[in-house]
């Protein structure tokens, strides 16, 4: 598969010797764009706007062989399973000059079709439930990922600043610091609502109505139509999906932002201070009138795009009430601080209780670099919580690493009495054990 020079390289436009400083700062401001696809000449289109703003010609730009390539590199990079094919990354790469050339001439001659989608289950932490998973083939995940490369910037452009869930350069910390903002400014009433299988709710043709606002190439609606009607395979079963967004697959959140994008726009321009992370939003308020006026409006908007707030799981807060607060992206809010959620702790939990076994034979480092791998990420999420929580967790992951060394020495139980002056604080400090407070603290000092 040989690409053009044109292809390989995104085309330059010269310009006035006065427009190169706001040439520099459009590069900046869409730095994480796909080169490959959006030179300098669509970028500068894609400000200043395209005629009736819909956008042709763009099924081109999906099946270019460089395209392909760095949306396989993504794909790669991302890891995950083999779909309904069976094949897996390792057999796509085996092949991988064969299997872009065939998706280039399958997209380039319009044959191409998703296969089905597989699902399975997977445990949900803290719970006996199984949570569904999607995983399409690896061939459409190199698609997906070249065609959100095409129209990805088209949709960010008109996005708006509330929502931060599955958006290049924004993340649950951008969200977290919004509520964190907002609460401080004196939004203390906040609508903490459920929405109800949102993904697996949206409906199709609405949903198309939004793209096509937008999107005006036939050939590429019709691929992020078949996307959306991709069937789905559970053991011997296979079925197509009458509404949602594909599970699992690489453009769902966008299709998700796409649809919500209309709410995020209602809710500002009535006032109210909403902040989503995909399905996820709260909507912080000055008072408790405010805050019934915004979950009304809130209620009235998903409800005419076909969505459902779960009224048993939505409530009114007033986090400055003792006993009262709100989870939000793993934390808990309360008062005038924060910290982690019941769940975010059990699932931390967990996965140190798998390393951390009494019968664990591996090396105290071992274990110890190994425990250190779940503690820093850990940290580095939950670092701004207060300050009570580090000290605890730190004596209960020292109380389990002790009970290894007990076992070790032909006593029973668990660490208790003397355990405590043996393998003191300092022991575990020396072995290189990373303490969460130590680095609470540090990063305190810092700031």
């Amino acid at each position: 598969m040989k690409a053009s020079r044109n292809e390989e390289r995104p085309a330059e436009v010269s310009r006035p010797g006065g427009t190169k400083q706001a040439g520099e700062t459009r590069l900046r401001k869409w730095a994480w764009v796909e080169r490959t696809v959006w030179t300098d000449r669509m970028l500068e289109a894609l400000e200043q706007g395209v005629k009736g703003g819909v956008w042709f010609s763009l099924i081109d730009k999906v099946y270019r062989p460089e395209t392909l390539r760095r949306a396989w590199l993504k794909v790669r990079r991302n890891r995950g399973g083999a779909g309904t094919d069976h094949q897996t990354l390792e057999g796509f790469e085996g092949e991988l000059e064969r299997n872009l050339d065939k998706l280039h001439e399958e997209l380039r001659s319009g044959s191409y079709q998703p296969r089905p989608i597989l699902r399975t289950y997977i445990e949900k932490p803290g719970s006996r439930d199984k949570r569904p998973l999607g995983i399409p083939c690896v061939r459409d995940r190199v698609v997906q990922s070249a065609v959100r490369f095409v129209v990805e910037p088209i949709f960010e452009r008109i996005f708006h600043s509330q929502s931060h869930g599955f958006r290049p350069e924004r993340g649950c910390k951008d969200a977290l610091r919004e509520v964190d903002r907002l609460r401080k400014a004196g939004y203390v009433w906040v609508v903490d609502a459920d929405l109800e299988n949102c993904f697996g709710s949206i409906p199709h043709e609405p949903l198309l109505r939004e793209i096509k606002q937008h999107i005006g190439d036939g050939r590429m609606l019709g691929l992020l139509e078949a996307f959306l009607k991709q069937g789905i395979m559970e053991g011997l079963a296979q079925w197509t999906p009458e509404e949602g967004t594909p599970q699992g697959a690489v453009i769902s959140p966008l299709m998700a932002n796409i649809y919500l994008n209309s709410v995020d726009g209602a809710m500002a321009t009535a006032g109210y201070r909403m902040v989503r992370y995909a399905d996820d939003f709260v909507i912080l308020c000055g008072s408790r009138e405010e805050a019934e006026g915004a979950l009304r409006r809130v209620q009235g908007q998903m409800t005419e795009k076909g969505l459902r707030i779960n009224p048993e799981k939505t409530r009114l807060v007033d986090v400055q009430a003792p006993g009262q607060g709100f989870d939000f992206l793993g934390y808990h809010f309360e008062g005038g601080t924060r910290w982690p959620r019941k769940k975010s702790l059990k699932k931390m939990k967990e996965a140190i209780r798998k390393k951390t076994g009494r019968s664990n034979g591996k090396s105290l480092e071992c274990i110890i670099v190994d425990v250190n791998g779940t503690l820093r990420g850990w940290f580095e999420y939950f670092k701004h919580s207060n300050k009570s929580v580090f000290p605890r967790l730190d004596q209960w992951i020292r109380r389990r690493l002790r009970s290894i060394l007990r076992r070790r020495h032909k006593r029973k139980g668990i660490s208790r009495g003397y355990d405590h002056y043996r393998w003191p604080n300092r022991y575990f400090r020396a072995a290189g054990l990373f303490s969460l407070e130590d680095a609470h603290r540090a990063l305190l000092q810092s700031s």
